[in-house]
């Protein structure tokens, strides 16, 4: 086994980043042209609401804010560092992005369940919501145990991922470093390339088309045009 990981190390750090962002990119295009209105997060609220409220605000608000984290780091890398060069406000860093870690997963988890107890909601969850929502698990878990068992992931992060994801955008892989980071890591990097691969087949798609029109447009009203209640005065 071990003579074998260096030779899928290039396979899955060089050459899988490559074929997951094609298939994003020609699948999600095709998905929209072919079926447009399916670009949906396929809520199921309707079916079920306090259970949903419950679980999808708490992850919403805990991945978006480990996403710009992550955004921030790769964008400003040497201003993490020197964040990060102060002991206080490492801890600070660190601990504002387990808590949002844990509000992710708390969320995550509250979908998990409703999805297996909620009978109307189970009956509309396809094999695929499964798989994505395994992957996110595991995205989220192996975030918290790089947090929890190596110390300063955003330190590491700006230091060691950063530069290797340029690199994937120069198109010229330099995988070494991210290779020899523990197993942990290594899968976390994985999984991220494999959900983004998977994203067009999957109701994430929807993040694509995020609803911000209604931050701008006019307000709707609505008027009832039915009989009375007679029953009132």
């Amino acid at each position: 086994m071990s003579t074998l990981l260096p030779l899928l190390d290039p396979l899955l750090f060089s050459v899988l980043p490559y074929v997951s962002v094609i298939v994003f990119l020609l699948m999600t295009i095709q998905r929209y042209r072919v079926r447009t209105f399916s670009y949906s997060s396929l809520s199921s609220q309707f079916l079920e609401n306090r259970q949903h409220f419950w679980a999808v605000v708490p992850f919403h608000y805990g991945i978006l804010a480990i996403l710009a984290a992550h955004l921030g780091a790769f964008l400003l890398p040497g201003t993490v560092l020197a964040w990060n060069s102060e002991p206080l406000r490492l801890y600070l860093l660190e601990i504002t992005g387990l808590v949002f870690a844990l509000l992710s997963l708390v969320g995550l988890a509250a979908s998990l369940w409703r999805r297996a107890t909620v009978t109307k909601v189970r009956i509309v969850t396809t094999p695929g919501d499964w798989v994505v929502f395994a992957m996110l698990l595991l995205q989220v878990l192996t975030g918290l145990g790089i947090a929890l068992h190596y110390g300063w992931g955003t330190s590491w992060y700006a230091g060691v991922a950063t530069p290797y994801l340029r690199s994937i955008l120069r198109l010229n892989p330099e995988s070494d470093a991210i290779a020899a980071m523990p197993w942990m890591v290594r899968l976390h990097v994985i999984n991220a390339w494999l959900l983004i691969g998977f994203v067009p087949f999957t109701r994430l798609v929807h993040v694509l088309v995020a609803p911000n029109p209604y931050f701008w447009r006019k307000p709707q009203v609505a008027r009832w045009y039915g009989k009375a209640n007679r029953s009132h005065p």
